[in-house]
């Protein structure tokens, strides 16, 4: 238990930033490692934090009960791959009370699957229901080659046992112009099949990675107007708390999500923030703002400090990201996305 484990605050008590926008939903990195290697998302050759830098899970609570006693109704648990933390289960059941007690919504996670399979009943059991799965191909030979090794089985494995034990599934797919994109209706197809939804995001210029990413980038403008040549897609009102925007698809009787920070951002209804494994709080995701938080904590703050210094930092969160990509240019935003918390 900790102070925040009351119900949330409303009205002059809610987390708001200096453009009227309310955050009440919270991603939590809670490690920057990971089994895969993506092309786009890390370098082959990755350094790690050491031990010391990464906010213990008790650290990871205590600053996730804040943002729920700021009236924080979501919480994402992201990494790297979230699954490879020890003691991460723990994490979830401890963060699950929040549930019980009305103060939270949900408690989601993002995965690449690939230790899914281990992990789904207990994730249920701690009160998840819903996971977003990272899948770019359905072609072993392409993930191996996305993911340098990765095996597509794997995460097969765990979509099945995830869904065995009743959690809702989304796909997350990057559209990667001379890779998948060709693929991209054989992936909707595959998920509205298993009655998963889908959501294409355009590749993201964050920290140095060992492709080019302009050869990469497709705009989803583009792919979805390819996908209206065959398919009849109409506009949703539908929201998950994210920056998708969503269409249902009548072939398929399924949904589609597109996220586009670069052909169309999504900042004007931004009510997202992102804790780092190393206690970093990002108020935007294409932005190299910062508010380092673990350095409160571990000097010694009171709960109204570290309730001080989340709302100094949601209050300078900016209008907008800067997010661009053109040839030769460095990334947007130095951090990759696997230390960010995607």
């Amino acid at each position: 238990m900790t102070p925040y484990d009351a119900s949330s605050p409303q009205g002059q008590n809610a987390l708001v930033d200096a453009f009227g926008r309310q955050v009440t939903y919270l991603r939590v990195s809670v490690t920057d490692r990971c089994d895969l290697r993506c092309v786009y998302c890390m370098s082959e050759h990755m350094t790690f934090l050491p031990k010391a830098e990464v906010l213990t899970l008790e650290e990871l609570d205590r600053i996730a009960s804040a943002f729920v006693g700021l009236g924080v109704r979501k919480l994402r648990i992201t990494g790297g791959e979230p699954l490879m933390r020890k003691g991460v289960l723990g994490l979830v059941e401890n963060l699950g009370r929040h549930l019980k007690t009305g103060a939270l919504d949900e408690i989601t996670l993002t995965t690449n699957g690939t230790r899914l399979a281990e992990f789904a009943g207990a994730l249920a059991a701690a009160g998840v229901r819903r996971v977003n799965v990272s899948l770019d191909t359905l072609k072993p030979d392409l993930f191996r080659t996305l993911t340098r090794g990765g095996d597509l089985s794997k995460v097969l494995a765990g979509i099945d046992a995830a869904q065995a034990v009743g959690l809702k599934l989304k796909i997350n797919a990057v559209a990667l112009k001379g890779d998948n994109a060709a693929e991209i209706p054989e992936l909707v197809t595959w998920a509205h099949g298993r009655g998963m939804d889908i959501t294409l995001i355009e590749t993201m210029p964050m920290g140095e990675v060992d492709v080019d990413r302009t050869a990469e980038f497709i705009s989803l403008a583009e792919v979805r107007r390819g996908l209206e040549s065959f398919w009849t897609l109409a506009d949703l009102p539908l929201s998950t708390g994210g920056p998708a925007r969503y269409v249902a698809v009548q072939e398929t009787g399924g949904r589609l999500g597109f996220i586009t920070p670069l052909s169309h951002n999504f900042c004007e209804a931004c009510n997202r923030v992102r804790l780092t494994c190393t206690g970093t709080l990002h108020t935007c995701l294409g932005r190299e703002d910062a508010a380092d938080l673990r350095a409160v904590l571990r000097a010694g703050a009171s709960d109204a400090d570290l309730v001080a210094a989340i709302r100094a930092a949601v209050d300078a969160k900016p209008k907008g990201h800067d997010f661009h990509i053109a040839r030769a240019a460095p990334p947007a935003v130095a951090r990759h996305m696997s230390t960010t918390g995607g």
